[in-house]
């Protein structure tokens, strides 16, 4: 799946945004096989951190002077938070540049494949918990809504996807989301027949 979406991005046009006025940001969205099936690793802010207490986020954070570009950012980051070596990281692409509804951040999401398992040093400052989440859990739109709010008088829609007691919304939520929209239908299949509920579920409807 990984040379897949590394295509799949390879060949997409990124939308940036160019407001200047705009924090700039990057996260790394961590791609990893763990018991043969494929994971994705998000992060819980704690409430000590000055931005986003408590979320549910991707390792990543404001873009530094010394970073060279967004993605030094997205990899200084990824390092200070959960000690993932730079050197470790596969870099399948980019998606989209996306703005918090908020703060202003516009974060630019890199996605990267890292080995598993990994021995991650956790920045207790930073980082409340780890989250290792199989891809399979937000294939199923039982656990998925949209909400439509106003913002700068125009409609904005608000993903929320719910994990183990989580709910992942926000830039964090779009950014998943996007991710999941560019998989191919047959790579989702394969992905669900990893597991027989969910299977026949499907067969289901």
């Amino acid at each position: 799946m990984e040379r897949k979406i590394k295509e799949i991005l390879a060949c997409r046009t990124k939308n940036c945004l160019k407001d200047q006025g705009l924090k700039r940001a990057a996260v790394l969205v961590p791609l990893f096989k763990k018991g043969g099936e494929y994971h994705i690793l998000f992060t819980k802010r704690t409430d000590t951190v000055e931005h986003h207490k408590g979320q549910i986020s991707f390792p990543g954070g404001r873009q530094d002077q010394k970073d060279q570009d967004l993605l030094n950012t997205a990899l200084r980051e990824a390092q200070e938070e959960m000690g993932i070596k730079k050197e470790d990281v596969h870099l399948l692409g980019e998606l989209d540049d996306f703005l918090t509804a908020t703060t202003d951040f516009c974060i630019s999401p890199f996605v990267a494949f890292i080995p598993y398992p990994y021995p991650f040093k956790i920045n207790p400052h930073e980082i409340e918990e780890v989250i290792e989440a199989p891809l399979l859990a937000f294939l199923d739109d039982d656990k998925f809504r949209q909400e439509v709010i106003v913002r700068n008088g125009e409609p904005f829609p608000v993903y929320f996807y719910q994990y183990q007691g989580h709910t992942i919304w926000g830039a964090t939520a779009r950014i998943l989301k996007q991710l999941l929209d560019l998989l191919p239908e047959e790579e989702k299949e394969r992905i669900k027949r990893k597991d027989p509920e969910v299977r026949s579920k499907n067969s289901k409807n």
